[in-house]
């Protein structure tokens, strides 16, 4: 594909084609052999967004190797327990990130490799420098490598999603590559828009997918949302994929700004990593048109579902139906429910994996996968997420599941975001609290105007019992709720109040 852009960030004149991807990924295989790396072995890349993350990971890739792709956002201490536990061989890291790389793997002897795109320094040596001494021929065998994601920690410390290796020659197109081809139309002439951060699952999914199609990426350093709309502008983007936070946001820019950018060339709107209030996704369909998709899915890999516009106003809220295998709803003695039942959720086809050094287990005695979320299934065969299961909470022996009472929340125009959480209570083991992120430069409503709100939407007893308002409700770069911080802070007494136990 030769001069072909395979990778854009806006505003660099130096663009990757294809022919210093392929280049430079051959180099950084040959290095890592060199070094003593073998196929099978782990090799961590801490890097921000940047056009040095895509010659690293198709260089692990096509050295046989396991790529672990760190999250960037983390603490250094959190990032060297990912190191270790993964038994990462090597670590490749970049100009913004090479502090945070250097404390964290500092004196940890199973590291024989350390690479830093730049100059050379604190302990690394420089990627540029080490892969220019590589002959740029590929190997005669090049057994394709994989990646090991670390779950997002939602729940717990984060766990290695470790799968066994194809045994597939590089550059043979993945199952899950070829899903994405295929469902969203993906080609040479795709041009792809990753706003978020590259480590998570879903960009490396799909940045894999649209190289292996042969299409153009256009990498956003970091998501601003007027940023976004003048990429797909400047750029002709076709397909781009998004989290319920960025379309809040792009929803939130004043009119003008969304009319002075032309949004013609896409084609396919993209959004899943967590859910999405029913009210936000009507709003971007009718600015966009039918053009929006969701689909369901996670690092694990256990099943994907997906929804086309059409198909979710005919079924709000829905995500869709499977598209490997089937769906089964199970309750707690593993009995499988009827539609329109809520249960737990179960996919019969789930990509074999284990968990790296984690007593948790992975699939279940008949080989079923879960996410760990609960819902239920229509008729049709439509899967309409409840909540995590973890989530749930129990108020006077009745369930009350938070992504409801949210979803019911955030149509109040003065709700920016929220959480729901279940805290204790004496008398009825847990009661419901929300806690509101206000929408600025507009009147702030009492905790009892919202709780009449949601009454006023869903029933009584889903209400919550009290409301706390926070500046900022903790969010993952990836859009996903942290409802787990969000608890603990309450239950350490750090979350404000501004009032409580406002139900009657």
């Amino acid at each position: 594909m030769g001069d072909r852009i395979a990778a854009v960030l806006p505003d660099d004149d130096d663009p990757l084609t294809y022919a210093v991807l392929e280049r430079r990924s051959v180099q950084l295989a040959g290095l890592l052999h060199d070094r003593g790396l073998r196929p099978g072995d782990r090799v961590a890349i801490l890097m921000e967004n940047s056009l040095d993350w895509f010659a690293a990971m198709w260089g692990v890739r096509r050295a046989g190797m396991l790529f672990v792709p760190v999250n960037w956002h983390l603490h250094p201490a959190e990032v060297r327990y990912v190191l270790e536990n993964s038994d990462a061989r090597a670590l490749l890291t970049g100009a913004q990130t090479r502090q945070v790389a250097a404390d964290a793997s500092r004196d940890l002897p199973q590291l024989t490799l350390r690479l830093v795109s730049g100059s050379a320094g604190d302990g690394f040596e420089s990627l540029e420098h080490a892969i220019a001494a590589v002959p740029s021929v590929s190997q005669a065998s090049e057994p394709d490598g994989g990646a090991m994601p670390y779950s997002s920690g939602t729940t717990g410390h984060p766990k290695g999603i470790l799968r066994p290796l194809r045994g597939a020659k590089f550059g043979t197109r993945t199952e899950l590559e070829d899903m994405l081809i295929d469902e969203y139309d993906l080609d040479s002439e795709t041009v792809y828009l990753s706003p978020g951060p590259l480590y998570h699952s879903a960009p490396v999914a799909w940045t894999n997918a649209v190289q292996a199609a042969g299409g153009k990426i256009v990498v956003l350093p970091r998501f601003d949302a007027e940023d976004a709309l003048a990429a797909i502008e400047q750029y002709g983007v076709t397909h781009a994929q998004f989290v319920p936070t960025h379309f809040v946001r792009m929803l939130g820019l004043p009119a003008s700004a969304r009319q002075r950018h032309d949004l013609s060339s896409l084609r396919k709107v993209v959004h899943a990593a967590a859910p999405c209030p029913p009210t936000v996704k009507q709003a971007m369909i009718a600015w966009l048109s039918p053009i929006v998709f969701e689909y369901y899915s996670g690092s694990e890999r256990c099943g994907f579902t997906a929804i086309d516009s059409h198909e979710w106003l005919a079924r709000p809220g829905s995500v869709g139906t499977c598209r490997n295998g089937a769906i089964h709803v199970l309750d707690d003695a593993g009995i499988e429910q009827p539609p329109g039942t809520i249960g737990q959720i179960y996919f019969d086809r789930p990509v074999p994996f284990t968990y790296h050094k984690a007593a948790a287990q992975a699939l279940d005695v008949r080989g079923w996968g879960t996410f760990g979320d609960i819902g239920h299934v229509d008729d049709a065969g439509y899967l309409f997420l409840a909540d995590r299961r973890s989530d749930l909470i129990l108020s006077g022996g009745v369930n009350i599941y938070p992504q409801e009472v949210e979803n019911r929340l955030a149509e109040h125009p003065a709700v920016a975001d929220v959480a729901v959480i279940g805290v204790p209570h004496a008398e009825f083991g847990q009661a419901v609290k929300a806690v509101v992120q206000l929408v600025e430069d507009i009147a702030p409503p009492s905790a009892a105007e919202l709780i009449a709100f949601v009454k006023g939407g869903i029933a009584s007893f889903k209400a919550p019992r009290s409301v706390d308002f926070i500046d900022v409700i903790p969010r993952q770069p990836n859009g996903k709720l942290l409802r787990r911080t969000v608890r603990e802070r309450y239950l350490a007494g750090t979350t404000p109040s501004a009032e409580q136990d406002s139900a009657p």
